[in-house]
């Protein structure tokens, strides 16, 4: 893999197993979206970056080397071996897993902004993707801090002392729903360090897990989506409707099974790689309209 900066831009060439569309449309992130210029565009850890790809190079447009190496090396996760990672899911001979990498095999696991992720999975409860990416883009027009990217205004994502002073009739304008309040509440119990937040990275998943789902609006599958994509701790297995009907029908039979059994199965099949699995077979499944 080399880096290199030409005319403002960062490129990367002999990139392997990564593929925009895959990890940005895999429904792990909610503020990246195709751009009309070429590839996607989006904004994390205060900053917006428009990303393209041709081959095996991608170009970060705009953008310095010192943001690349502090911010958009790890959000992208380009130094994980995931060839490796996909040798270690199909040793199983999985048929079913082998072809959802096959499909899916561009995705990275993104690093995302914790305090992010933690508000945007609580928004994702109960709730489609188009309407999460309309929520949370209100939010940030609101309450975020406002800052140009070639010629155009972005919002970074409001921190919790923003969000805490507001009430609940201030963040209706967000139409965020049931979902209001256990913002406000998330936000009022990080900006007091009542909870501590930045803990969770020392903890393993288990207790991250517990002390995520002592904040009201954080279930068991919401905790694991923050695990996963924010702490990067891959033996997250987020079980939502949609994942259950899928493991139903491609490792059960179609027959219907608890989420803790669902759970189970998948710590034993895929073990420290579990959350990654899930990835590739959310975004299979979707193309063939699984659980529909």
């Amino acid at each position: 893999m080399k880096i290199s900066v030409e005319n403002s831009n960062v490129v990367i060439e002999d990139i392997k197993d990564f593929k925009l569309s895959d990890t940005f449309d895999c429904g792990q992130c909610f503020r990246f979206n195709p751009c009309e210029c070429g590839g996607y565009i989006g904004t994390a850890y205060g900053k917006t970056v428009r990303i393209t790809q041709a081959g095996d190079t991608i170009t970060l447009h705009n953008t310095s080397l010192d943001d690349f190496t502090c911010i958009w090396r790890e959000f992208l996760d380009i130094d994980r071996d995931y060839g490796n990672i996909k040798k270690t899911l199909t040793k199983t001979s999985d048929s079913v897993m082998s072809a959802a990498i096959e499909y899916g095999s561009g995705i990275h696991i993104l690093k995302q902004e914790l305090w992010e992720t933690t508000i945007s999975f609580i928004i994702s409860a109960s709730n489609n993707i188009p309407r999460i990416k309309k929520i949370i883009e209100c939010l940030c027009k609101t309450y975020g801090t406002p800052h140009t990217y070639e010629g155009k205004t972005y919002y970074s994502f409001p921190d919790a002392d923003t969000i805490a002073k507001q009430s609940e009739d201030d963040l209706s304008c967000i139409r965020a729903g049931f979902r209001t309040k256990y913002i406000l509440a998330c936000a009022k119990a990080v900006s007091s360090n009542e909870f501590d937040l930045m803990s969770l990275y020392d903890m393993d998943t288990a207790n991250a897990k517990k002390s995520l789902m002592s904040l009201k609006g954080i279930g068991n599958k919401v905790a694991d989506c923050i695990t996963l994509f924010a702490l990067n701790k891959f033996n997250s297995f987020p079980i939502d409707v949609w994942i259950k009907r899928i493991m139903e029908y491609c490792y059960f039979g179609d027959t219907e099974q608890s989420i803790p059994a669902i759970a189970q199965f998948a710590e034993e099949r895929f073990g420290e790689l579990g959350g990654i699995a899930q990835q590739y077979l959310f975004f299979y499944a979707r193309s063939l309209k699984i659980g529909t």
